[in-house]
């Protein structure tokens, strides 16, 4: 029996978010592939939606993109009848609604989404594809990310939220520290995962603005 044919396709790739006190590192790698081809090797999975608000997403990078123009014209929206710049946390329950909206047919698209909230602190949303989505100290998606959850795990030890009083989700590290994490999980996930490599893009975002940087990975 011959295969079905499908509307989907996975694209591949790995997304790493991770919040601090006053900082959100968000990074990805830039490999795109279908099957064992890789399409292109310089392929950001990492859009800006708002001036504090960064979203990066593996899967199916058509319905990404679709995702992307859905996002950007209601934030458009938004800004002309409030004059101002959707917060990180408005962004995330839009994101959300918009993913939850499309639950019949969804975009097979797994996104992070990261930034600075209403007080200066960093924040990470990590979400399935049909818009159930939590507050965390930092999470990943992608092709890769059970090769990089238990090691974020280990280093970062998010407290229970079963604890009372609730405690804060942010990560202990430095936002140096967590930029040089974030490389070394790459580096190690690009190993053993062939869906993951060529680079990774890092975005990190404080009260300075946005910074990016990239670094290589393995090409093979």
């Amino acid at each position: 029996m011959g295969s079905r044919w499908s509307p989907y396709d996975n694209n591949g790739g790995t997304c790493v978010a991770i919040a601090g006190s006053d900082y959100c590192v968000i990074a990805a790698d830039t490999r795109m592939s279908t099957g064992y081809s890789i399409l292109t090797r310089d392929y950001s999975k990492i859009c800006k939606l708002a001036d504090k608000a960064v979203m990066a997403s593996s899967g199916f990078q058509a319905d990404v993109r679709a995702l992307q123009k859905n996002l950007a014209a209601k934030h458009l929206t938004y800004q002309h009848q409030h004059n101002k710049q959707m917060s990180c946390p408005a962004m995330a329950h839009l994101l959300s609604n918009t993913l939850y909206y499309k639950r019949f047919f969804p975009y097979y698209s797994f996104n992070v989404l990261g930034g600075l909230d209403n007080e200066g602190k960093g924040c990470v949303f990590t979400y399935d594809a049909v818009g159930s989505y939590e507050r965390v100290g930092y999470s990943t998606q992608g092709s890769g990310s059970s090769l990089i959850m238990p090691v974020l795990d280990n280093q970062l030890k998010s407290p229970s939220p079963l604890l009372l009083p609730a405690k804060d989700a942010v990560t202990p590290l430095s936002e140096s520290d967590a930029v040089d994490l974030v490389k070394d999980v790459f580096a190690s996930a690009t190993e053993r995962d062939i869906y993951t490599g060529d680079a990774v893009e890092i975005v990190v975002i404080n009260a300075k603005g946005i910074r990016r940087e990239s670094i290589d990975l393995r090409k093979d």
